[in-house]
């Protein structure tokens, strides 16, 4: 039986540290949660490669929005996959989309071909597929070592019946990972619904107050439904409880 995982989807050397800390035993080194994630740059990489001794992978996508890319945006994902299979990254977290809401097995293998003997995770790009289960199909056939899956909802919690389907129809072939909206409250009940023993959660327990002192009002750098002065950080205690829990499964 494949043991316990747990792993940290992280944005910044600060939480990084914290899920390592906190017992991750592998780290999605992202930029941007925010928005869902796009690429961290290599910078942060080296750091964390260099501080975090656990497996590292690392998430490929160039924009926040779709998952349908043009021909330049896949020449950039093919270069930066490269360059961090190069740094030494464990593995990459891929996806990519047909207009018709399949999974565009062309373009995901010419990734594939970048990555080489790199682990590759499926990340929630299959929760926007149309059908679920020939999504799974096409990842065990194109090679994907993990799906990063919600079941097709909008958190883990309430996506338990699909993703039972989804271990069932795996049958051991490939790894279906929970992930969204995990926390150390509904683990526990999650595996006992899907049998799921990997988790991927950000650990987080609220926004951190910026250090700022003086604060210009009216004034937003990003999404203006997000403040400037909160800092969204990984918390090592609130990690190492969820993989407390995890490690026990």
């Amino acid at each position: 039986m494949k043991k316990p995982l747990i792993e940290g989807c992280v944005d910044s050397y600060a939480s990084c540290l914290a899920a390592y800390r906190g017992g991750a035993d592998r780290l999605e080194l992202c930029a941007n949660l925010a928005i869902g994630g796009t690429t961290p740059s290599q910078s942060l990489f080296q750091q964390v490669h260099r501080d975090c001794p656990i497996p590292v992978n690392v998430l490929i996508r160039p924009r926040f929005g779709d998952f349908l890319y043009s021909d330049a945006e896949l020449e950039e994902m093919r270069g930066e996959i490269r360059r961090f299979r190069d740094m030494g990254a464990n593995g990459v977290v891929i996806g990519v989309l047909t207009p018709d809401g399949n999974l565009d097995r062309d373009a995901i293998s010419r990734l594939m071909d970048c990555a080489g003997e790199l682990d590759v995770t499926l990340h929630r790009a299959f929760d926007m597929t149309r059908d679920p289960a020939k999504a799974l199909e096409d990842a065990v056939g194109l090679g994907c070592r993990t799906v990063l899956t919600s079941g097709q909802t909008k958190n883990a919690g309430e996506g338990a019946q699909l993703l039972k389907q989804l271990v069932a129809q795996a049958a051991g072939r490939i790894d279906i990972m929970a992930g969204c909206g995990v926390k150390k409250e509904n683990i526990a009940a999650i595996h006992a619904h899907t049998g799921i023993r990997s988790f991927h959660t950000t650990g987080r327990k609220g926004a951190v107050d910026s250090a700022m002192r003086y604060r210009k009002a009216g004034v937003s750098m990003g999404l203006p439904s997000l403040s400037e002065y909160e800092l969204w950080r990984t918390d090592e205690e609130e990690f190492r409880a969820c993989a407390q829990i995890v490690h026990s499964l």
